[in-house]
């Protein structure tokens, strides 16, 4: 599981990115993305691959996504 946080007081900014890879039911994987305010719920979404590489290669590209936005690891 990957954990990311965004803070910025100037803004009142204090977010939070999760990705992990889930087995599925089905023998797929999941990619589980949760974001939202530290210290709220959140949303969460899912993605389904068939295969475990797929998943991780879908979690590296969220991963470098949400760094360029600002994010970092907790």
């Amino acid at each position: 599981m990957v954990y990311l946080t965004k803070i910025d007081a100037a803004r009142n900014m204090a977010r939070f990115y999760s990705l992990d890879l889930q087995p599925d039911l089905f023998g797929g994987w999941a990619l589980v993305r949760r974001w939202g305010r530290i210290g709220r719920g959140g949303q969460v979404r899912s993605a389904l691959h068939e295969k475990r590489e797929g998943a991780a290669a879908a979690l590296e590209r969220e991963l470098r996504r949400r760094k360029r936005r600002g994010y970092a690891a907790a």
